[in-house]
């Protein structure tokens, strides 16, 4: 499989072409292969021409030339955009050139914030109505929409719309039922500690083994981030050092703005003392023993895990950059 990186670079280009016109893509291709017919006089070579051009490219629809208005041209292609794609052919879902990246562009018109609910279920369904009945493709399809919108590193991560997937596979009469037992379990992972809900309460060990709860923390000016982490993480460490050098975040907790609870969750106690040093005294650290990860109270697919509460103990954001969250405390 192609990195992310790689795949977003020739995405970017493929989105401008699908947002300028799939009829105008399609033109160029059929204005391709017409050439190659007229310089090629071998009709075997032709036919080998053809086949190459045709395996490595997306098999888009074809918009009616009636529909020249850009959001109605957008909206069919939504609608439509699986109609022509083989999901029985396995060399063609094998195949990440076609395959992936046809996925990949067809997330970046899915993501769109001008699109409606109603619009993504229906196009979803057109998708997942295709994939559910081939075993191989249906099992390609959903690790591929998992990494995609469901990894917090990737510039797809939507969890309201991987939602959305997990709920309709969840019905499908063609998914096995310890595939969904493992979809369902992932599904209320994420219908846990939303934005706007109150947050999952759970206890927590300072380092003199006092036992504190998360809804009995007191917190300051009606902000407390809570912050999951793991000291022996490559890309927890590096976030975690973001976090520490940050002025803007110290200058925060010292002057009674922002409370910061971190927690440890990994269950290795050795690790977690000798490396309480690396916290600022102004942040309350503790460990919880593992039963947030025991009992999945939390969803810590990535580490750290940031989120955004109030004094309530409401999220205000689930799992965020801290990017997104330094933008939240400064406004």
């Amino acid at each position: 499989m192609k990195s992310i990186k790689n795949i977003i670079h020739h995405r970017k280009g493929s989105k401008l072409n699908l947002l300028g016109g799939c009829a105008l893509l399609l033109l160029t291709v059929t204005s391709c292969n017409y050439k190659a017919r007229e310089k090629e006089n071998p009709v075997k070579k032709e036919v080998v021409q053809s086949q190459v051009k045709t395996e490595s490219l997306f098999p888009f629809p074809e918009i009616p030339a009636m529909l020249t208005q850009p959001a109605d041209r957008k909206a069919y292609l939504i609608a439509h955009y699986w109609d022509n794609f083989n999901f029985a052919d396995t060399v063609l879902v094998n195949n990440r050139n076609v395959s992936e990246q046809g996925m990949v562009d067809y997330l970046a018109l899915l993501v769109d914030d001008t699109l409606t609910e109603r619009k993504q279920i229906e196009s979803l369904e057109n998708f997942c109505g295709g994939l559910e009945q081939q075993i191989h493709t249906q099992k390609v399809f959903l690790q591929l929409m998992e990494d995609y919108l469901y990894n917090p590193n990737s510039p797809f991560y939507n969890e309201k719309l991987y939602a959305m997937f997990l709920k309709r596979m969840l019905n499908s009469k063609y998914v096995d039922e310890t595939r969904k037992s493992s979809l369902q379990f992932t599904l209320q992972l994420i219908q846990r500690n939303s934005p706007g809900e109150k947050a999952m309460d759970f206890v927590y060990y300072l380092p003199d083994r006092s036992k504190h709860t998360l809804y009995q923390t007191e917190v300051r000016n009606n902000r407390l981030l809570l912050v999951f982490y793991d000291p022996e993480c490559p890309s927890c460490h590096e976030i975690m050092q973001e976090m520490l050098h940050d002025e803007f975040l110290q200058q925060a907790v010292d002057t009674g703005n922002l409370t910061v609870l971190a927690v440890y969750t990994e269950g290795n106690q050795e690790i977690w003392k000798h490396t309480l040093h690396e916290l600022p005294k102004g942040w309350i650290v503790g460990c919880d023993h593992e039963e947030i990860k025991q009992n999945a109270l939390y969803d810590l697919k990535a580490m750290p895990s940031l989120y955004l509460l109030d004094a309530t103990k409401t999220v205000i954001l689930k799992d965020a950059s801290y990017k997104i969250v330094c933008g939240e405390l400064q406004k």
